[in-house]
C-alpha cells in the first residue's frame, strides 16, 4: 500500500473513531461506505483500510452482506472492560512503579501535564490524553503481553470514559484522582497506588452504571 494511501486511511480512522466515541455515530448505525467515501474526498481503499481496523480496535461489526455498522455500548462491555481493568491495570502499574527510570517517570510526569492543559478543552482530547497518561504507568514495567492487554483494554473503554467524563464537575474529580494516583506512583507506592487505581477505575464503573440506568429509564 503506497504511502499516500495509508495516510488517507489513517486520516478517516481518526475521523470515524472521533464520531463513534462522541456518539455522533451511535450504536447499530449502518455505515454507508459510498456516502462516506465521498464526504471524505476518499476512495474505496483507504476507508476500507479505515473500516477494519475500527472492527479490529472494537467499535465497528462486520455484517454479512450488509457491511459495517457501530457496535452499541452496553453495561455488559462495559462490566466486561473495566473489570479487567481492574485486574490488570493496578498491579502492572505499581510493579511499572518500582522500576521505572528517570526517563520514565519524566514520560509519565508530561502525559499527565498534557492532560491537565487539555481539560477544559475538547472532550475528545481529554479522552485521548487519559488513555495515554494511564499507559505511561503501566509502559515502563516493560512486560510486553501486559502492556499490550492494558493498551488493549484502554482502547476499548476509551468511548466509554468519553461518556463517564461527559456529566459536569466529572473531569474535576478525575484531575484530582490522577494526580494522586501520579505522587503515589512517583513516590514507588505501590500499596497505595493499587488501592487508588483500583478504586478509581470501579468509581468510573459505577458512574456509567448510573448512567446506563437513566438512559433505560
Amino acid at each position: 500500500m503506497s504511502t499516500v494511501v495509508r495516510s488517507l486511511s489513517e486520516q478517516v480512522f481518526e475521523i470515524v473513531r472521533e464520531q463513534i466515541i462522541t456518539g455522533a455515530l451511535a450504536g447499530n448505525t449502518a455505515i454507508r461506505q459510498d456516502a462516506l467515501a465521498a464526504d471524505l474526498g476518499v476512495s474505496k481503499i483507504p476507508l476500507r483500510e479505515a473500516l477494519a481496523r475500527l472492527e479490529q480496535e472494537g467499535l465497528l461489526i462486520s455484517r454479512t452482506n450488509r457491511g459495517y455498522a457501530v457496535l452499541p455500548m452496553s453495561a455488559a462491555e462495559a462490566d466486561d472492560i473495566f473489570a479487567l481493568r481492574a485486574n490488570i491495570e493496578p498491579m502492572a502499574a505499581a510493579y511499572a512503579a518500582t522500576v521505572a527510570n528517570d526517563e520514565d517517570r519524566a514520560i509519565a510526569l508530561s502525559a499527565f501535564e498534557q492532560l491537565d492543559t487539555a481539560a477544559g478543552t475538547l472532550l475528545t482530547e481529554v479522552t485521548v490524553r487519559n488513555r495515554l497518561f494511564h499507559t505511561a504507568l503501566v509502559r515502563p514495567g516493560r512486560r510486553i503481553l501486559t502492556t499490550q492487554m492494558v493498551e488493549r483494554l484502554a482502547v476499548l473503554a476509551e468511548r466509554y470514559v468519553y461518556a463517564h467524563l461527559r456529566p459536569a464537575g466529572r473531569g474535576d474529580r478525575a484531575h484530582v484522582e490522577h494526580r494522586q494516583l501520579l505522587d503515589a506512583w512517583l513516590a514507588r507506592d505501590s500499596a497505595l497506588l493499587t488501592t487508588l487505581l483500583t478504586a478509581h477505575i470501579q468509581s468510573s464503573l459505577a458512574d456509567l452504571h448510573a448512567q446506563f440506568a437513566i438512559m433505560h429509564e
